[in-house]
């Protein structure tokens, strides 16, 4: 419930402080006075988008306050322990707006951003005017409002859900059919590449030892030569020889020699021994440089294919096998294509199965609450003086999406005969203010500590339908509270309490201000608005007649 509304330097409002009670309140005043400027202060504090130039002229500032009482079950509880605020049975909001544009808010002492505040205001307050664009004249809102009535969350949860899932299904098929689409486009290049690739079938790190082994023979090649003349100068024509030589001629000398070659000889023995190792080396040294010159060539063939097919593939050599392990997965995701394809449509059928399920029981749910919904209003419309007036929630068929395959809009037939059509373009003023209403009340019902306010609800009504309007705002205000700013007699008159607003001028500045009415103020207030600027004591007899009424 809204407890009071402090206004300060806001438009033409220099200081403001109001205190609502439960109940039917109700605001009047002449035109002009200023009763719309507290709905674009109250839109203010509550963070809805409207007028920017609200700042009083002169002032710095403006500044609104609104004070709120919360039940231990109000829905804001929830808001404010989601924007992590303190949770308090009371509430208060305040914005500041500079001249500069600047807005700053706070609730309960704590800053906090407009969309909390909005969303604070959509468990708080529910404004309405015969004007409103905040979802009942507005077809593409329809649809909510019924699932809203309906308490469809958890089946529109339900579509989107499915929706979802369809989207995600339908999604990896398509990429699926684009992904072998492609590998088919390449599937000749592909297989004679695989062919290629498996037919040299190279080795990580192949070209490298392939290179090593080549440069080996290709040295051995050249030095062999040089060894092989080395040994034939150590071997049975060379040195081996001439040692022998001189051994035995030694040999021969010795018995004669009284013992002096026997050194020489020990030494020379030993250098046989020595050459004869050093043979042995250079064998096995040729041994190991002897090759087949096939080899070469079949080694120096394999280097430069390995090396060719990294250059047509622009690959590293060492990179081929990773390579054909590449292409042979995307000839495999080929053959298997088919096997997978199926196995995704299978999925999105599923999908759309699953989507069409939940979107038929969605409908079929809308069905219900939009037949709920036309009975509920037809029963708000008979004490509103329309009870041969027909609402018909209509329902058609749409585009599948996340909301499902319906489009919904409000239509009446204000009198019997007449065709039905959308509801700002069929009915009059009047009648618009009390269909808006008697939809109003049965959109609202259930919902815990929300202050509804009417703006001008009556406008174009009078007499005894005036009063009856009257009378169902303050069936409505019974046990909760409505605020309704009106310029109808019989909708003031049975008002709980009532505040009078009123423009003056002091010192060339213009001021609105507001006051609650006395019993004997309430009855020259609704005097006047019986009577015009001249209240006879026939308007007052008439306005106490409607107040005891």
């Amino acid at each position: 419930m809204l407890r009071g509304l402090d206004i300060s330097d806001m438009l033409i409002i220099d200081r403001l402080e109001l205190s609502f009670q439960p109940g039917l309140n109700v605001l009047t005043g002449e035109t002009g006075a200023g009763k719309s400027i507290l709905l674009d202060s109250l839109g203010f504090v509550l963070g809805w988008r409207g007028r920017a130039d609200l700042v009083r002229q002169g002032a710095a500032q403006g500044e609104v306050t609104a004070c709120f009482d919360l039940d231990p079950d109000h829905p804001a509880r929830a808001v404010l322990e989601d924007a992590g605020l303190p949770v308090e049975d009371e509430l208060i909001l305040r914005r500041i707006n500079t001249v500069e544009g600047r807005k700053t808010a706070w609730v309960n002492d704590r800053r906090c951003s407009g969309e909390v505040l909005r969303a604070l205001s959509e468990t708080l307050v529910e404004l309405h005017g015969q004007h409103d664009d905040r979802g009942l004249l507005n077809p593409r809102g329809h649809r909510a409002i019924l699932d809203a009535f309906g308490g469809l969350d958890g089946a529109r949860a339900k579509v989107r859900s499915a929706w979802s899932e369809m989207a995600r299904t339908r999604k990896a098929e398509a990429a699926a059919a684009k992904a072998q689409e492609e590998i088919r486009a390449e599937e000749e290049f592909l297989r004679h590449a695989v062919k290629e690739l498996d037919k040299l079938s190279p080795e990580e790190g192949e070209e490298a030892a392939l290179d090593i082994k080549r440069r080996t023979m290709q040295g051995a090649e050249k030095i062999r030569t040089d060894v092989v003349n080395a040994y034939e100068a150590m071997g049975q024509s060379g040195a081996e020889a001439q040692l022998a030589d001189a051994f035995r001629w030694l040999d021969g000398a010795a018995s004669r020699a009284e013992g002096m070659l026997e050194e020489p000889m020990a030494a020379l023995n030993r250098a046989m021994i020595e050459l004869d190792g050093a043979m042995d080396g250079v064998v096995r040294a040729i041994e190991s440089m002897s090759f087949d010159p096939h080899e070469l060539e079949d080694t120096e063939e394999r280097l430069f294919a390995i090396r060719a097919l990294a250059r047509k593939h622009d690959v590293q050599p060492d990179e081929l096998a990773g390579f054909a392990d590449t292409l042979r997965s995307k000839l495999n995701a080929l053959d298997a294509g088919e096997a997978e394809q199926a196995a995704l449509r299978a999925q999105v059928k599923a999908s759309e199965d699953a989507y069409a399920t939940a979107a038929d029981a969605l409908s079929a749910a809308r069905q219900k609450a939009a037949a709920k919904l036309d009975k509920a209003v037809s029963a708000e419309l008979a004490p509103l003086k329309m009870e041969r007036a027909v609402f018909a929630t209509k329902i058609m068929d749409e585009a599948e999406g996340p909301d499902g395959r319906d489009e919904v809009s409000f239509t009446v037939a204000p009198n019997p005969g007449a065709p039905a059509g959308p509801l700002n373009k069929i009915a009059s003023g009047g009648e618009l203010s009390r269909f808006l209403l008697a939809l109003k009340v049965c959109l609202t019902k259930g919902q815990t500590g929300l202050t509804l306010i009417f703006d001008e609800i009556d406008r174009g009504v009078g007499g005894a339908t005036a009063d009856a309007v009257g009378r169902r705002l303050a069936t409505i205000a019974d046990g909760g509270q409505v605020l309704v700013v009106t310029h109808s007699p019989q909708v003031a008159a049975l008002g709980a309490h009532h505040w009078q607003v009123a423009k003056s001028v002091s010192k060339g500045v213009t001021t609105t201000d507001v006051v609650p009415l006395s019993a004997v103020e309430r009855v020259d207030e609704v005097a006047r608005m019986l009577a015009g600027d001249t209240i006879t004591d026939a308007a007052r007899d008439a306005a106490r007649a409607l107040l005891n009424s």
